[in-house]
Formats: structure tokens, C-alpha cells, sequence
């Protein structure tokens, strides 16, 4: 009885040699070769794979870069920082990296927007905005302020106050979530720097944009008038600001009637 269990032990630890050996083997003749830069790269990322690059998480970021198909500085979570090592790997230099946020076009506040009815159902942004009148405010082109991009922000850095979406600039990382996730199209990516915007979205004329939010653009071009850098201009009845030129003077911002460049 002995003598079985120790041929029994003996056959099943050959076999166990036998299949070790094999693995080994074919380990090795299977293997994918990967770029050392590529594992080198993935270490400088954060490891949040949010998407906002692009591509689907930090692995598929890190090999696209080590293949030539992406930026260096193509993170907007990691900033310039992890960009400067990702350059070094690369043997490239990682540019100007400024820093942006998202920022939310829109001022109208529960106090300053018209109220066409009283809805209640799914917050949800995108499924509000199929019903009639796009929800409660009487602009359909303002936040409409049921939180989607609030659900959709990985880093807390978006919240509804007082019936419009706010962003903390501290913890917002420029993922860019925000922005896909408005059906509006109000939420864009703007310089850090930036100290003036404008906080409008519509596409009405003056008189209807009065009728419907006391802190809308109403198209006066006053703003226009006052910037000596050519920075601003009217596209599609809202004040557009071009940050490139923009020196922050805040003539535009003294000179609205309405205040609706922060």
C-alpha cells in the first residue's frame, strides 16, 4: 500500500515537471513581445482610464504613445508633469501643456430663468431633453440642471447649484465626460487661466433671450466694442470669446449691462 502511494506521487509529480516544462516552453514561443517604452510610459500614467484621451484607458494610451500615434501630452489627468516624463521617454519634448477645466456656459439660476412648467420624472438631462420644451426653463438652450454631467464626472468636480451645473476648477481634470455628456453642448474646455467668460448659450435674439432669463446674452455688442485685442466677437447672437488673444483686461466684463461674462 506503501509502495502505491509513493508511484502515485511519483507519476503525478513527473507529470507536474512534464507540464511545467511545457508551459515554459510555450510561454516563450507565444509570448507578445511589448515596448519597453510602452511599460515605461503606463508607469508615468495616473491609472484613472477615464477615456478622456481618447482611447480606452492607460494601456491602450501608453501603447498608442509608444507607437508614435499619440501625444505625449494626449493625458489631461496626469498635466504637465506626467507629460514632461512621458517626453523623456520618448526622447521628445512635451510642448506647452496649459492647464484647461471644463466650464459650463450658462448663468441661468433658478431665480434669473423662466419657468414653463413644473416637471417631474427621471433627471436625467439627455432623456428631459426629448420632452416637450426640453424641461422646466423656458431656455432650451441653458442647463437644464438634472445632473447628467454631474454622474458622468469620475473626479467630483461638477455639481448642480441652484438649478445650474457648477465646476470646482481645483478637482477637474479636463476628462472632457462633462462635455459629452451634455445634450446642450454648454459645457466646454477653457484655459485655467481664463478669467473671463461668457456664461450664455442661447441663440435667441435680444428681446427673446430677455423674455425667457434676466442673465442671458442679448447681443448688444458693447462687449465687442470695448476689446482693444480683437478677442471677442458674435457668433449666432451670443458673445464668443477667442482665449488665444484674450489678456483677461476685463473691459468686456466691466461693459455688459447684463453681467454675463464672469
Amino acid at each position: 500500500m506503501v509502495a502505491g502511494i509513493i508511484y502515485a506521487a511519483l507519476v503525478v509529480g513527473i507529470i507536474g515537471i512534464l507540464i511545467g516544462v511545457f508551459l515554459g516552453i510555450a510561454s516563450e514561443k507565444f509570448k507578445v513581445e511589448v515596448d519597453e517604452k510602452e511599460i515605461l510610459i503606463r508607469n508615468e500614467l495616473p491609472g484613472n482610464n477615464c477615456g478622456g484621451c481618447g482611447y480606452a484607458g492607460c494601456d491602450a494610451l501608453a501603447k498608442a504613445i509608444a507607437a508614435g500615434q499619440a501625444e505625449v501630452s494626449a493625458c489631461p489627468v496626469g498635466g504637465a508633469s506626467t507629460s514632461e516624463k512621458i517626453g523623456e521617454i520618448m526622447g521628445v519634448s512635451a510642448g506647452s501643456t496649459e492647464k484647461k477645466v471644463a466650464f459650463v456656459k450658462c448663468k441661468g439660476t433658478c431665480d434669473k430663468t423662466k419657468v414653463q412648467y413644473n416637471y417631474y420624472g427621471i433627471d436625467d438631462c439627455r432623456k428631459v431633453s426629448v420632452v416637450p420644451g426640453s424641461g422646466e426653463k423656458a431656455c432650451v438652450y441653458g442647463c437644464m440642471g438634472y445632473g447628467s454631467c454631474v454622474k458622468a464626472c469620475e473626479f467630483d468636480a461638477i455639481h448642480v447649484v441652484d438649478g445650474v451645473a457648477v465646476v470646482d476648477k481645483e478637482k477637474c481634470v479636463a476628462c472632457g465626460k462633462c462635455v459629452a455628456s451634455c445634450p446642450n453642448a454648454l459645457i466646454e474646455l477653457v484655459p485655467y487661466k481664463a478669467k473671463h467668460l461668457v456664461q450664455c448659450n442661447s441663440h435667441d435674439k435680444g428681446k427673446d433671450v430677455k423674455l425667457k432669463c434676466g442673465a442671458g446674452c442679448i447681443g448688444c455688442t458693447l462687449c465687442i466694442k470695448q476689446c482693444e485685442f480683437d478677442a471677442i466677437h458674435m457668433d449666432n447672437n451670443v458673445a464668443v470669446i477667442d482665449y488665444e488673444k484674450c489678456t483677461n483686461c476685463g473691459k468686456c466684463a466691466a461693459k455688459c449691462p447684463v453681467k454675463v461674462i464672469q
